[in-house]
Order: C-alpha cells, then structure tokens, then sequence
C-alpha cells in the first residue's frame, strides 16, 4: 500500500478523527483502531509474561509523525514520547525537507557484534593468533545454535580477536562474533553464539572464558540519513534563510567541539529516535548506548550529526549512528501497539526501520537548531508544554485552550500564572 504522508490541519482534529484518518491511508482494520482508541491494548496477562513483578500497565502518548519522505516514500511515522514539541517539531521539519525533495538514506547490513572475554593467559598475542586459526571451527559451533537464522541467510559470519596486554587483571584477549542477525535485534541470538563456543575457545587458548555478551556499540550495523534543504525554504518573517543556515552550521559547530553542548545536541536528536524504537518495541537503552558510545569513537564526545553549507548556499545536513533494532522477537512481537506501528510504518526490514529512525532524529535535530539560532528554543516549545501547564493547573477540558493562548500571549508558562487565570474566570 502507497501512503501520503502529508497530513494538513491534523491537529486540528480530534483524537478519534485522527485515529480515523490514519485506518484509512494505512488500511487498520476496526479491531487495530480499537486497539488504539481505548484503554487496554496491552492485556494484563501479556504484560505479566514480559517482566517481573507486574503491578499494572503505563501509558504515554501515542502520535504520528507526517510528511516524511525517504528515497521517494511517504512514511507516517508513529511516536511513543511524553515530551510537547516533539513530534510537531519533527513533522515540520520534514515538510520542509519534503520541499526539497526529501531524505535520502543508507544503512549496512544487521551486523552484531557478541564478545567473549578470555583471562588467565600467558600468552595473549599467541592466543590471538590460535583463535584466527580456528576461525572456521569457531563459526561452525556458532552457527549450530541457529538453523533458522541460517536459513535465512544470516548467521555468524567472521570473529575478530583483539588483545588488551596489560590491564589491571592481567593481559586479556576478546574474541568478537560476527553475526548477520537479519531482521532481529539480535541480543539473544549472539549471546547464545557466544556462549555456545566458550568451551572450545578455552580448549584452544588455555585460558578462562569470563564474558559472553553481545556489545552494544553497534559500528557494524549503522543507519544514515542526508538532507540538502535550499536557505529560501528557511526564510522567516524574522530572519533570512542565509541566516538561519548559519544559525544551524554555527549551532552544530559549537556541539562538534563542545561535549557539554554535544550532550544536549545529541539529547535532542535522540527526542526523535526513542519514541519510534519505543512505539515499535525495540529496545530503546541499547539504541542510546550505542549512539553515545559512537559519538565518542574519535577519542572526544561530539554532535551525532553535522550540519555544512554546500556551495550554491544550501543547508545540507546528515547523521550516521549505530541502530540496532529488529521486525522480529521481543516486545515488537509480544506488544499489540508494536505491531500497529509497524504495519502503520509499512517497513518490511530491520534496515528500512533503523533508516526511518535516523531520519526523525535528523529533523529533530534541525528544528531544536533551527529554533536555537533564532528565537530560542522556549517560545515554541513552552506554547506547546502549557497544555502540560494548563492541566496541572486544573483547567478541564473546555477551558485549556483558553488558558493556553492567555499564557502564550502573556509569554508566561507557569503553573502559578495558570492558576491566577482560572480563578479571575470563574
């Protein structure tokens, strides 16, 4: 099914006409709306089954994102996040981009790495070499824990080893599996590889296997995403375009060598990334650790993304990070709203979902700097947090829009303020 991924004046609508608009160009069945319409998606009893010491279930918001556009193909882009501006952000972003003709992105194949930690040697660099000689031996025993995986086409590929002489506990030695875990994730898979070729990697080293994990900086299996947005389509009633794409590349500069602001930089992309891996149930820890360990990978901590001008003046923009999600196993097969997000996504790999994701964090990334180099980044998002403000002051439904244009117009978001409104109202 082809989707448009342009949704004008959707929030304007209400929650069930947009829930309505999204069955009809995504094809939800009324079973699947009601799944997401109503309390209750995710049954007590598989809740139970997916961790410990269960005690009920908690909600956040569920939105999509409009007017993507990747190589060509419309993508509504659904979203788990509690935080205001984000997704209204992201999809403002993208239809400017889409203005320009759009994201243009590139993954690597699924790539995992597992690592197994051998100690006790006297001899790491012989160890090393002992390993590189049983490569074939080794990646056989991996293999014969996965058949389907095999079938597939995936599968334990190669082993890296790499030796750390001195260290506080001696001279050590970490063997790496390479592993094409397809559409999964992959933890389980290389951690089962990892352990089930323990035994004969202490047989050929004389040492003592420790660790048998998978690593999550994921350098093998990276997403990438590239924008090139004209400075015209940048132009405000306020400030040029020219300005605004030097607002951008100079924002993006102080990150690149700042890691205090690098830190919140990356934050922010990651406002875009976490609520899609969230809403598809992948594992979005493993997705921040991996991305803040890649952006350390020069020896400094540094931007996620980078921002240039090309040379008719254009704002070209692009990201590369680890992204290791999967279609298959875990919560993305266990959670029902899982599912929905990825028939709504209409991705059909791992690679496509990990390259939809860097493209969120992408236009997030653009419009916390877009808004950084301009008029700060408060006035929009504390328009869109006093709803937040407004409700927890108390406002009901048919006062909060009120409340929130006086606390707008007032330029004062405050809880106080809120207050000091609906009590002259009444």
């Amino acid at each position: 099914m082809t989707v448009d991924s342009r949704l004008p004046n959707f929030r304007a609508l209400e929650p069930a006409q947009r829930l309505a608009e999204i069955a009809a160009r995504t094809g939800l069945t009324p079973e699947e709306q009601a799944l997401i319409a109503e309390p209750g998606a995710l049954p007590l009893d598989v809740a139970n089954g997916m961790i410990e010491n269960v005690i009920g279930k908690f909600e956040l918001p569920f939105a999509v994102a409009g007017n993507f556009q990747l190589n060509g193909r419309d993508v509504l882009v659904p979203m788990v996040v509690e935080e205001p501006s984000v997704v209204a952000a992201a999809s403002y972003m993208a239809k400017l981009i889409r203005e320009a003709g759009g994201f243009r992105t590139s993954s690597t194949g699924p790539l995992m790495r597992a690592q197994v930690q051998i100690m006790g040697l006297a001899d790491p660099n012989g160890a090393r070499h002992a390993l590189l000689n049983s490569r074939a031996e080794i990646i056989e025993i991996a293999n014969s824990r996965d058949k389907v995986l095999i079938g597939l086409g995936g599968g334990c590929k190669d082993i890296e080893v790499h030796v750390f002489p001195d260290t506080p506990r001696g001279p050590m030695v970490v063997m790496h599996l390479i592993v094409d875990v397809r559409d999964a994730m992959g933890a389980n898979t290389v951690n089962t590889m990892a352990e089930a070729v323990a035994g004969r990697v202490e047989a050929i080293t004389g040492g003592k296997v420790r660790l048998r994990i998978l690593s999550n900086l994921a350098d093998l299996r990276l997403a990438r995403a590239r924008v090139q947005v004209p400075a015209e389509l940048l132009h405000s009633k306020e400030y040029s375009g020219e300005e605004v794409v030097h607002g951008i590349v100079d924002a993006c500069t102080f990150a690149a060598v700042d890691p205090y602001r690098a830190a919140t930089h990356n934050k922010g992309i990651m406002n875009g990334i976490d609520p899609v891996i969230v809403a598809t149930g992948n594992d979005w820890r493993a997705v921040e650790a991996g991305a803040h360990a890649y952006a350390c990978r020069s020896g400094s901590y540094t931007s996620l993304t980078t921002w240039e001008i090309s040379r008719n003046g254009d704002l070209v923009g692009t990201i590369e990070m680890p992204m290791p999600v999967g279609l298959v196993g875990g919560a993305t097969r266990t959670h029902p709203l899982a599912q929905l997000s990825l028939k709504i996504l209409q991705t059909t790999t791992a690679q496509e979902l990990g390259e939809v994701a860097v493209a969120v964090g992408l236009a997030q990334n653009m419009g916390a700097l877009r808004a950084l180099a301009t008029e700060g980044i408060q006035r929009g998002h504390m328009a869109l947090h006093a709803r937040n403000i407004a409700i927890a002051a108390g406002a009901n439904a048919a006062d909060i829009d009120w409340v929130v244009r006086e606390m707008v117009a007032a330029r004062d978001v405050r809880v106080d303020f809120a207050v000091k409104l609906l009590n002259e109202r009444t």
